[in-house]
C-alpha cells in the first residue's frame, strides 16, 4: 500500500477537490454536534443511525452504528481518491451514490450484492489491505 506520508501528499494536490468538499461536510458535521474521531490515516464523523456511510477525501462519514467493515470501506474510498483524483467524482463518488439511493429507495430487491460494483469492490479490497498492514505493524 501506500506511505501515510504520500496518502496524504496526494489527498492534498492530486485529490484536492473531494478532500475540499470533505472538509466542509467536516465543519457542517461539527458545527451540527458530531463527534470526530481518528479512523487509520482519517478523520471520521459519526451522525445518526442506520445509513452506512461516505467517504470525501480524508474525511469519513458513517452512521453512528456503523461496524467496522464499513469503516474499512470507506477509507477504501479515500484510495482511490488518492488514485483517480480530480475524475474520482465522476468514475467512482456520483457512481456509488447513485447506486446506494438507487438500492435504499427502490422497491425491488437488487439483484446484485452492493459490492458488485468494481469501484465498491475496490474500496472494500483497499481497506481490507490497510486493515492487515495495520495488524502486521502491530506484531512487528
Amino acid at each position: 500500500m501506500m506511505t501515510s506520508f504520500l496518502f496524504y501528499l496526494l489527498s492534498f494536490t492530486w485529490g484536492l477537490p473531494v478532500t475540499l468538499a470533505g472538509g466542509l461536510c467536516a465543519i457542517a458535521a461539527l458545527i451540527c454536534g458530531a463527534k470526530c474521531e481518528k479512523a487509520g490515516r482519517c478523520l471520521l464523523f459519526r451522525r445518526g443511525k442506520s445509513w452506512g456511510g461516505f467517504s470525501l477525501g480524508v474525511f469519513l462519514f458513517v452512521c453512528e452504528d456503523a461496524d467496522g467493515s464499513v469503516l474499512l470501506h470507506e477509507e477504501g474510498h479515500s484510495v482511490q481518491n488518492c488514485i483517480y483524483g480530480p475524475l474520482m467524482p465522476f468514475i467512482v463518488s456520483i457512481p456509488s451514490a447513485v447506486r446506494y439511493w438507487r438500492r435504499r429507495l427502490g422497491k425491488k430487491k437488487p439483484r446484485r450484492p452492493y459490492g458488485s460494483a468494481w469501484f465498491e469492490a475496490q474500496a472494500t479490497r483497499f481497506g481490507e489491505r490497510l486493515r492487515r498492514g495495520r495488524e502486521e505493524n502491530r506484531r512487528a
